[in-house]
């Protein structure tokens, strides 16, 4: 786990931004808080710091751009001006400097470029981002990705590395999808990879019909499916942090619960020959 325990972050993606929540993770130990400029309507930032301004030096914050309000809604840019203004906005907004800004889900610029054209847009914006951190606009710089299989098509590894590769992460994440994530992580080396939607986007149905408690050891029947799933998903791929979104204390504390159990990784490696092998068959 990167020589570090396991790291519950609270994800405001589709949360009300309510402060109560806010609290109830600072109550039950959870420090580190993600958001992103395009969450809330591309409010969020400002949301936080009229809200919670008090409370945001206490967390670990990390924030995200590349989404931008457009004629037609949203759109997406990797333009480097635009996302160091993104940056600087950020920290205005927020009142303080974020510890981390992700590149948010930068396939979505890349699809049906070349990879030549693809490796040049993307060092361009990693680059900016990198710059930003150097600047003092942030602590640190990172990618946010849904769909890693996407940045495979470019070269990255003479790229400005990361320091935090954050992916879709557990159990519910296809074969293709981790291996491509496995393939970047070893060309980029990010300094830290950090986990999101661990249950699939809230599909609460899968875990009625599939246990995850044998991914623990010991099999732990006093966990909750859920519960499982989360934790095994620092294994799917490896991850020293998983960022959750909810709006409830109590799933916190669950989670928070779990992640004092341990993952037999044995039976990860064996799930994941299981579904290499259903690929191929």
């Amino acid at each position: 786990m990167h020589g570090a325990d396991p790291r519950l972050v609270l994800g405001l993606h589709r949360s009300r931004h309510h402060r109560d929540i806010l609290t109830s993770a600072l109550d039950l130990g959870v420090t580190a808080l993600d958001t992103a400029a395009a969450y809330l309507g591309f409010r969020s930032h400002a949301v936080l710091a009229e809200t919670s301004a008090d409370l945001l030096p206490k967390f670990a914050l990390s924030t995200k751009v590349g989404f931008f309000p457009g004629a037609g809604g949203t759109e997406h840019s990797l333009d480097p001006s635009r996302l160091r203004l993104a940056i600087e906005k950020a920290a205005r907004e927020l009142g303080r400097e974020p510890d981390t800004v992700l590149l948010h889900n930068p396939e979505r610029s890349l699809t049906g470029l070349s990879p030549a054209d693809g490796h040049t847009l993307l060092g361009n914006a990693c680059t900016a981002l990198a710059d930003a951190a150097r600047d003092g606009l942030c602590g640190a710089w990172g990618v946010a990705s849904w769909d890693t299989r996407s940045l495979g098509m470019v070269r990255v590894d003479d790229l400005p590395s990361p320091d935090v590769l954050m992916v879709r992460a557990g159990l519910l994440v296809g074969i293709g999808l981790l291996d491509a994530t496995t393939v970047l992580r070893m060309a980029w080396q990010p300094g830290r990879t950090w986990g999101m939607s661990p249950f699939g986007g809230g599909h609460r149905k899968v875990w009625e019909e599939f246990d995850p408690r044998p991914f623990l050891r010991p099999s732990h029947g006093d966990l909750s499916r859920i519960q499982a799933a989360f934790r095994t998903a620092f294994h799917l791929p490896t991850a020293s942090a998983m960022a959750v979104g909810t709006d409830d204390p109590s799933h916190l504390a669950q989670l928070l619960q779990a992640l004092g159990t341990e993952v037999d990784t044995a039976a990860v490696s064996q799930y994941l020959r299981a579904l290499d092998g259903h690929r191929q068959s």
